[in-house]
């Protein structure tokens, strides 16, 4: 069964099943030192339900998509080449992507024609099912499970420009690892931006999380060398190290992050175990580009998506895998703690195209 049937069938099982979170979601999240929080009732509280997650998270995203399919076929009374024009406009708007978009648009003109569709809404299914179809294709053998050493140091190196919610990502990470009863510590290897230290220190402290510093401007490879050394020291489980995001200069960026990634394989060879790239799902192409020149720089392993609340954009995570064929691994839908949720494709789709099938 592909993707597209199991979505659909998602969706009439939805229709007859009531969703509700559980009642301690609905609380304000209060600081691990705060509040004690058995290891069941942590889980509990971290994997709540995912599609209710995805469908609130993604709804600016699937509002826009709907109101724009609506308008195409309010102002179209002829499936003309005027109409596959206009479906290829709207899917690009959504920033599914130049070359995706393109591809549905030729796609959809051969099936309308050869079947002869002239029903609105069987053109809508059908150009979902383009876009279901070609992103799961595009997804074949593609890793989403973030790369956990099994009775080992996991070394995670975050990379990304200022601005996109690195530093938070790591703290809310932090937090839901240490809730499952994994040993952090974190580092603050962004020595050039004084805030950037102090926010990792202010999540450290939230959640009794290690956070190994150095001093401003000092050099981001000694931090780590530091940070790894007390890994080990204390027997760590997850080291989630911070990187700085200056873009400006390339060259530069490049050699620090080589020389981070140097210390790191020195000093445990199978290290790091994953190179997550944040990107800001909010500035949709512009994010595409910064995804183009990290790869360039760095080994990217995957990427976190974060904002994609607060965006008409989601459809950038359909470019991604078809242009950059990066996993996404994990998803920002929401400013809570447990709103940084792992990435899941049938998930993802269900709350992109709900309510439009």
């Amino acid at each position: 069964m592909g993707l597209f049937d199991k979505i659909k069938q998602t969706f009439k099982k939805s229709t007859n099943v009531s969703r509700k979170f559980p009642e301690e979601l609905k609380q304000k999240k209060e600081s691990a030192h705060e509040k004690e929080i058995s290891q069941e009732s942590a889980k509990a509280f971290f994997d709540p339900d995912p599609q209710a997650k995805y469908t609130k998270g993604l709804a600016k995203t699937r509002k826009t998509f709907s109101q724009r399919m609506n308008e195409l076929f309010a102002n179209f009374r002829r499936v003309d080449e005027d109409f596959f024009e206009e479906v290829e406009e709207v899917l690009i708007e959504a920033d599914v992507g130049f070359k995706m978009s393109i591809k549905i648009a030729q796609e959809l003109r051969q099936e309308v024609k050869l079947k002869n569709v002239k029903d609105p809404v069987i053109i809508q299914n059908i150009i979902i099912e383009k876009m279901i179809n070609l992103y799961e294709i595009e997804g074949l053998d593609e890793q989403n499970e973030l790369n956990f050493k099994k009775d080992d140091l996991s070394v995670f190196l975050f990379v990304g420009v200022n601005g996109v919610g690195k530093t938070t990502t790591i703290g809310k990470l932090a937090n839901q690892l240490k809730l499952e009863g994994k040993k952090i510590i974190l580092v603050a290897a962004d020595t050039f931006r004084a805030g950037a230290i102090r926010q990792l220190v202010v999540w450290g402290e939230e959640c009794s999380v290690e956070v190994v510093t150095g001093n401003e401007g000092g050099d981001p490879a000694a931090v780590v060398y530091d940070g790894i050394k007390r890994a080990k020291e204390k027997n760590a489980d997850i080291l989630l190290i911070d990187t700085a995001g200056r873009l400006q200069n390339k060259d530069n960026l490049m050699r620090e992050l080589a020389k981070i990634k140097r210390v790191i394989t020195r000093e445990i060879l199978d290290a790091p175990h994953e190179v997550l790239l944040v990107l800001d799902a909010t500035t949709g192409q512009n994010a595409m580009q910064q995804a183009k020149q990290f790869q360039k720089v760095t080994d990217v392993t995957g990427l976190v998506l974060t904002k994609l609340d607060g965006t008409a954009k989601g459809g950038i995570v359909l470019a991604i895998r078809s242009e950059l064929h990066l996993s996404v691994k994990l998803v920002g839908l929401g400013e809570g703690n447990n709103d940084l949720q792992k990435f899941n494709s049938e998930e993802f789709m269900i709350g992109l195209f709900k309510e439009l099938l």
